[in-house]
């Protein structure tokens, strides 16, 4: 029984209704679609692993997690740049050890809160450091949404610019203005709308339907036996990690508050949710998988139905692995045209970065205080104005971009002394 009021079924309840369950499991496989699918959709890769991962890395998290948590994993856009550049360098090979280090991190870091409790984390990554890396991904990754919209100087295209702020303004005014279940997919319903526009302008690879089957493998990569470990961009991938552990805390606190539980300091405890992600965000990058990390989109999704139950977060994890599997799904995602995912990206990429700064005003960080205006402005030049330090410029060795502005932001914040008047305040983890 849920003894928690602000819940319809809490977190340890099975849906009594079998249908009634599958339809709020599918609910949640609406939810994380459109984001999840969008990321591979960008790097070029197949959407249906990314589908498959995101399933996979929710069972090994709910298993890691003793099925105490409702938390649902799909691919993180804070590793598309990174991934981007290593697949574009290495291929899968590259990328798949990047995000291995990146997954590493969280063991590293789950093994020490094991021993030594988890304060040390605001310390390290205070919101002077947080806000800005948030700031530096979704700012970095404005350059391609704008490339895919048609809007680049130069490279204008009015057909894929109608289609992409078609789908843009579908998407925000569902995001505004949506009530009860479409307030949970506004992505997916501006990728369809956009879809239907760019049918009579020609943008929609047609023949990618001729030879559809029901099911079909999706792309899936194996070390050993379709690609090699390649550690050579390992360190831009690690700082990385840092990031979305923040993300991965935050969206705890919000799970724990929903379900007014203590997930993070009790039970099941921030040593094994970030052991469930890590391990998840490594299987995913070893079979082909874009990396994995907690979804808002789920959250939301319990937040505005009361229920939230593991078992419901399991089925839909379930589904995610068979959809994996359609072969009509795959043909779709890859039949949908790249100007409507740059209408997508405008506003997500817009909304990742004004995260950032959401960090910054939400903990009253003060930019009368030098010593943060050092901080974030090093940062936000460093992470966006394309410096790196090579070591091995032939196979990938490199720190760059938003891996080297997060270095250089915990190092600041380390050795600058702090302003008389001055301090920063730690994120308050409930």
């Amino acid at each position: 029984m849920n003894k928690n009021k602000k819940l319809i079924i809490g977190p340890h309840d099975k849906p009594k209704n079998k249908g009634l369950w599958a339809l709020l499991s599918l609910q949640h496989v609406f939810a994380m679609f459109g984001a999840t699918v969008l990321v591979p959709t960008l790097l070029k890769i197949d959407p249906a692993v990314a589908i498959f991962t995101s399933g996979l890395g929710t069972i090994i998290y709910i298993i890691c997690t003793k099925a105490k948590v409702p938390i649902y994993l799909g691919s993180s856009f804070a590793y598309i740049n990174a991934s981007a550049a290593a697949l574009s360098l290495g291929g899968h090979g590259m990328m798949a050890s990047g995000i291995l280090c990146g997954g590493i991190v969280y063991l590293i870091i789950s093994t020490i809160v094991r021993f030594t409790g988890m304060s040390w984390i605001n310390k390290l990554i205070p919101p002077i450091v947080i806000g800005p890396m948030i700031m530096i991904i979704g700012l970095s990754l404005a350059n391609s949404a704008i490339t895919n919209a048609g809007m680049l100087k130069g490279q204008f295209d009015p057909k894929f610019v109608i289609v992409a702020l078609i789908t843009l303004l579908v998407t925000a005014l569902v995001s505004i203005k949506g009530k009860g279940f479409f307030k949970i997919i506004p992505i997916l319903c501006g990728i369809v709308v956009g879809y239907l526009v760019s049918l009579p302008l020609g943008l929609v690879d047609t023949s990618l339907f001729s030879n559809l089957k029901l099911f079909a493998i999706p792309d899936f990569q194996f070390p050993g036996v379709t690609y090699q470990f390649n550690f050579g961009m390992a360190l831009a991938f690690a700082p990385i990690a840092l990031v979305t552990i923040t993300e991965h805390i935050g969206e705890h606190s919000i799970t724990s508050n929903i379900c007014d539980q203590d997930f993070l300091g009790k039970d099941p405890g921030l040593k094994n949710t970030l052991l469930g992600d890590g391990i998840a965000k490594i299987v995913a990058g070893l079979i082909g998988g874009p990396a994995n990390t907690t979804y808002g989109e789920n959250n939301g999704v319990i937040a505005m139905t009361k229920v939230a139950s593991v078992y419901v977060v399991g089925l839909a994890a379930i589904f995610a692995m068979i959809l994996a599997f359609i072969h009509p799904v795959a043909v779709f995602i890859n039949s949908i045209p790249s100007a409507v995912m740059g209408g997508i990206s405008i506003m997500l990429f817009g909304i990742i970065a004004s995260n950032g700064v959401k960090v910054l005003i939400e903990n009253k960080v003060d930019f009368n205080s030098s010593r943060n205006l050092v901080i974030a402005a090093t940062m936000l030049v460093i992470g966006l104005g394309g410096a790196a330090i090579v070591w091995d410029s032939a196979n990938g060795g490199e720190l760059s971009g938003m891996g080297l502005a997060a270095v250089v932001g915990i190092i600041l914040n380390l050795i600058l002394p702090k302003d008389k008047n001055f301090e920063n305040k730690d994120i308050e983890i409930d």
